[in-house]
């Protein structure tokens, strides 16, 4: 895993909705709805990097990130996206995202949603959704 690039993908939960964001079009995969993250700096962990992504792009503070749930090559990318559940503070506010919506699963499951994003939602409906 040393040749890939970590990325760390938040798993917010209220109820029983998850927190979705629409990619800008500008970008890999834009248009398309991810969970929220981004990639780990150097000699960053997964709550630092957790930390500054989701502050950046929704104007957050994330309280906590569990132990990796799900994670996946992305295709055509060096990039392997983590997804960890966490907890946050505040409300998300688009200040990178084109969108951002809180979605059931199957309402998830109805978006156009990046490769790794679709994967690991179908991942969770087979597991019924818990975290």
């Amino acid at each position: 895993m040393s040749d890939k690039i970590r990325v760390v993908a938040a798993v917010v939960r209220r109820g029983d909705t998850f927190l979705v964001c629409e990619r800008p079009a500008s970008k890999r995969h834009g248009g398309l709805w991810e969970f929220p993250g981004g990639k780990l700096e150097p000699g960053e962990g997964i709550l630092e990097a957790a930390r500054r992504e989701l502050e950046e792009e929704l104007g957050v503070e994330v309280l906590s990130v569990g132990p990796p749930w799900f994670a996946n090559d992305d295709p055509g990318s060096a990039f392997v996206i983590e997804f960890h559940a966490a907890e946050i503070q505040g409300e998300p506010q688009c200040l990178e995202h084109a969108g951002l919506k809180w979605a059931t699963l199957e309402e998830m499951l109805a978006l156009d949603l990046a490769p790794s994003d679709r994967k690991f939602a179908q991942h969770l409906r087979i597991d019924g959704g818990s975290l």
